[in-house]
C-alpha cells in the first residue's frame, strides 16, 4: 500500500509487483488435456490440410455460434484478407481509424483504399450516421469493428449496406463469445472474422476464422484458403495458404472446453475494478451493453486529463514503474499511422470522436492469471494515484525538465 509519493516506483519506491502484469496475458486452459492432443498429433503425423482437429475446432464453433459455415485460418489477419477478396471487394471501403492496423493494412494490401469513418463515443463502435456522407461511386463495402466484443450498429450498417448495394464485413477479433441481442455474433454481414491470436481470451496460440451463412462464399472461402484446390491436383481458383495448423486448433479445442470459466474470471474482475474505480474524477470505465451478451475481456478506461489533473500518459509511465504494463489502444490511430499518414494527412479533421479515444483511452490487465488481490491492489494504487494527481503531475513535470 502506497503511503507517500516517494513509495511509488517511478519516484523511487518498490513496485506494487514483482513480475509483470499484462494486457492479453493468455490463458492456457487444461494443460494435460492439451498436451493429449498434442501427442495424439504427434502419433498420427497429421501436423497441417485440414486434419481431424482443424474440422473438430471448426464444427465447435460453428455449433456453438448458430452459423452454417466456419473456416479455420492461420491468424485473422489472413482470414480478412480473404474474406475481402471472397466478397470482391474494390476500390475504396469505409472502416473505423478506431482498430487495430490489421483491418485497413487488409485492405490497402490488396489494393484497396480505406476511408476511414468516425465512431460512435458511447460504444466506441463505427457510427453509422457518419458513414453514408463518405459512401462514393468508388465504394464497395464497409468493415464494422465490434471493439471490446461490444456490437456494431448491426440493423443500421446491414440497411445501409442493402440499401445502397454495398458488402458487410464484421471484424470480430475482439467478439468471440459475444452477442447482439439473442443471437451470437458471427450471424451478421456477409461474413464475419474472428481471432484466436495468444492474446485473445479464446486462443489457438496463432489463428482466425470466418464465419458466414452464405454457401456458396463458404465454398469461395475454402478454395481460396488452400490454394484454389478443389481436389487431388485439381486447382479451380487463385487462393493462398491460409490453413489453420493442426497444433493451433488443439490449442484451439483446448481453450474452447475452459471458456465458461475464462469468462467468469474476467466478469468477476471487471466487476472489481468498477466497483473500486467507478468514483474518480475524469476516470470512466468502458460499461458493457447489458443487453448482450459479453466475454468483458477488456478493461477499458478513459480519461479526462483537464478532469482527472492527471494524463492518461502520466498514468501509463506510473502503471508501468509498479509493473502493471497498461496498454493505449489504438494509439495514435490507424489514420496517424503509415501509410495513410501520408495518404491522408487531414484525416483527422473528420476523426474528432476518434482523435479523442486514442488521447484518453487505456487498458488494464485482466484474465485468468489474475487474482482478484491482483485487482484490487492495482484499484488501490490508482485510487492513490487520483488522490494526489495534482501533485504527482507537477512532479513528473518538474523531473521531465530537471
Amino acid at each position: 500500500m502506497k503511503q507517500t509519493l516517494s513509495d511509488l516506483a517511478i519516484f523511487g519506491g518498490n513496485p506494487a509487483f514483482a513480475q509483470p502484469l499484462y494486457v492479453g496475458r493468455p490463458n492456457i486452459g487444461d494443460r494435460q488435456k492439451l498436451l493429449e492432443r498434442i501427442n495424439n498429433m504427434l502419433d498420427r503425423r497429421w501436423f497441417s490440410n485440414n486434419g481431424p482437429y482443424v474440422q473438430e475446432f471448426e464444427q465447435a464453433i460453428a455449433a456453438y455460434l448458430g452459423v452454417k459455415h466456419c473456416i479455420a485460418i492461420c491468424n485473422a489477419t489472413v482470414a480478412l484478407e480473404i474474406a475481402i477478396r471472397a466478397l470482391g471487394m474494390t476500390g475504396e471501403v469505409i472502416v473505423p481509424s478506431f482498430t487495430f492496423i490489421a483491418t485497413p493494412h487488409s485492405l490497402q494490401w490488396q489494393q484497396i483504399t480505406p476511408v476511414f469513418c468516425d465512431v460512435d463515443p458511447k460504444t466506441h463502435c463505427l457510427d453509422p450516421r457518419k458513414v453514408e456522407s463518405l459512401i462514393t461511386p468508388k465504394t464497395s463495402g464497409i468493415i464494422g469493428v465490434h471493439i471490446w466484443g461490444t456490437p456494431c450498429a448491426i440493423e443500421e450498417l446491414t440497411e445501409i449496406c442493402q440499401r445502397r448495394n454495398l458488402r458487410l464485413l464484421f471484424d470480430a477479433a475482439h467478439a468471440f463469445g459475444c452477442s447482439f441481442g439473442e443471437t451470437m455474433i458471427g450471424n451478421f454481414g456477409d461474413a464475419e472474422v474472428f481471432s484466436f491470436h495468444a492474446t485473445k481470451f479464446i486462443n489457438s496460440f496463432e489463428g482466425g476464422a470466418i464465419v458466414t451463412n452464405n454457401d456458396e462464399l463458404a465454398k469461395k472461402i475454402r478454395l481460396m484458403t488452400n490454394f484454389g484446390f478443389a481436389g487431388y491436383d485439381e486447382v479451380i481458383y487463385i487462393g493462398t495458404n491460409g490453413k489453420m495448423s493442426e497444433a493451433s486448433a488443439a490449442m484451439g479445442l483446448t481453450s474452447l472446453e475452459s471458456m465458461d470459466e475464462i469468462i467468469a474470471a474476467n466478469h468477476r474482475n471487471y466487476q472489481t475494478y468498477q466497483t473500486h474505480l467507478k468514483d474518480l474524477p475524469g476516470l470512466q470505465l468502458f460499461q458493457y451493453p447489458e443487453q448482450h451478451r459479453q466475454n468483458y475481456q477488456y478493461i477499458v478506461l478513459q480519461l479526462n486529463a483537464q478532469l482527472a489533473g492527471l494524463h492518461r500518459d502520466e498514468l501509463q509511465r506510473l502503471l508501468w514503474a509498479e509493473q502493471i504494463t497498461a496498454r493505449r489502444y489504438f494509439y495514435p490511430g490507424c489514420h496517424r499511422m503509415e501509410p495513410y499518414r501520408s495518404y491522408f494527412p487531414h484525416a483527422y479533421l473528420l476523426l474528432p470522436e476518434t482523435e479523442t479515444l486514442v488521447q484518453q483511452t487505456l487498458l488494464l490487465p485482466n484474465g485468468t492469471t489474475l487474482s482478484q488481490s491482483d485487482v484490487e491492489t492495482i484499484c488501490q494504487l490508482i485510487n492513490f494515484i487520483f488522490a494526489n494527481a495534482a501533485d504527482i503531475s507537477t512532479r513528473l513535470q518538474r523531473e521531465a525538465h530537471d
